[in-house]
């Protein structure tokens, strides 16, 4: 292991300077994730403004960055002087200043508002102000990347990394490459990422990325049961919260249904669209596939993931473990009853 002053200096020479195109809500979310693991942060104001209209929106961006690292400091994540060193990583600067600011930048984010020509026009600025090996992602979670590509000088470092909110608490960070996009880019976002203490994953450049476009779909069946009087909104939550989202903050979706087998929801979907009539509980067409192939999951050994050779007695208990500790902080692991 090295030395505690040779990982300090190593530490140091990998930090980078992080440009964010716009100082609203994403950009503040980002400056505190990267400041908090030792960046400096720019946040790039991408409006033309007076200089009074500007220093209203630097004081509102740093208010709003030291209230999230006063909150972190209560939650004892950090001290109020840690805080003040992290909040002293950060800048904001004018429009006018864009070049310069980007100048020493190691990577840009670009957190303007989901409006296509708004972005394709401040990508197109900030990329002339960049050399060809600096990457810049968009962090849009609706356009996909290669609609704004051609934006930018250097398309093959170009990529989407969608952050979920609040972007400094959330661990997951979804990168989209599009077309062209380098490799070797894909590789230095997910390295800075894991970094910082993120968990990336890579998904193809299609709508609603991994978790938005799952979450659609659930959320909307939330909705549509408090629609249809199935159940109160409190009671549909609390289901939420201590059965569906408790499972799967141990076990992925695709892992849960190797755990119970894929058979299993094969014949559930069936019941649930002739049973509800509705065609949005169909399986698709990989869930019957897998059945014909033997790959229910952890009973034959594979399924949408491999178990060949996995001690699944360990593994078993391993999951269940973790649940028990999930239920230690909900509150919920009683002693027994023993008399």
């Amino acid at each position: 292991m090295a030395d505690t002053r040779e990982e300090n200096a190593s530490n140091k020479e990998a930090r980078l300077l992080i440009a964010c195109l716009g100082a609203g809500r994403m950009g503040r979310g980002i400056a505190v994730a990267f400041a908090y693991a030792g960046h400096a942060v720019v946040l790039i104001d991408v409006k033309a403004r007076s200089e009074d209209a500007f220093a209203t929106l630097e004081a509102d961006a740093l208010g709003e960055i030291r209230k999230t690292l006063a909150s972190l400091a209560r939650f004892g994540l950090l001290t109020s002087e840690g805080a003040e060193t992290v909040i002293a990583r950060v800048s904001v600067v004018p429009a006018r200043d864009m070049e310069a600011a980007l100048a020493g930048a190691g990577i840009v984010f670009e957190g303007v508002p989901e409006v296509v020509d708004l972005k394709r026009e401040i990508l197109a600025a900030a990329s002339k102000c960049v050399g060809p090996d600096v990457t810049i992602a968009s962090t849009t979670s609706t356009i996909l990347v290669d609609d704004l590509s051609g934006s930018v000088a250097h398309p093959a470092c170009f990529l989407n990394v969608h952050w979920l909110n609040p972007a400094y608490l959330i661990p997951l960070v979804e990168i989209s490459p599009g077309a062209v996009t380098d490799p070797e880019a894909i590789a230095r976002v997910k390295t800075l990422l894991e970094g910082i203490g993120k968990v990336p994953v890579v998904c193809a450049a299609t709508p609603g990325f991994i978790v938005p476009r799952i979450q659609a779909l659930a959320m909307n069946e939330a909705a549509r049961m408090v629609e249809e009087g199935v159940a109160s909104a409190e009671d549909i939550d609390k289901a939420i919260r201590y059965g569906f989202g408790f499972r799967y903050a141990v076990l992925g979706l695709l892992e849960f249904i190797d755990w119970g087998g894929g058979d299993i929801l094969y014949y559930a979907s069936r019941y649930l669209e002739g049973a509800l009539n509705s065609d949005r509980y169909r399986a698709p067409e990989v869930i019957a596939r897998n059945m014909h192939e033997g790959r229910i999951g952890m009973r034959t050994g594979a399924g949408f993931l491999d178990y060949a050779g996995l001690d699944l007695d360990a593994y078993r208990e391993q999951r269940l473990s973790e649940m028990v500790n999930l239920l230690r902080h909900f509150g919920l692991a009683k002693p027994p009853v023993l008399d």
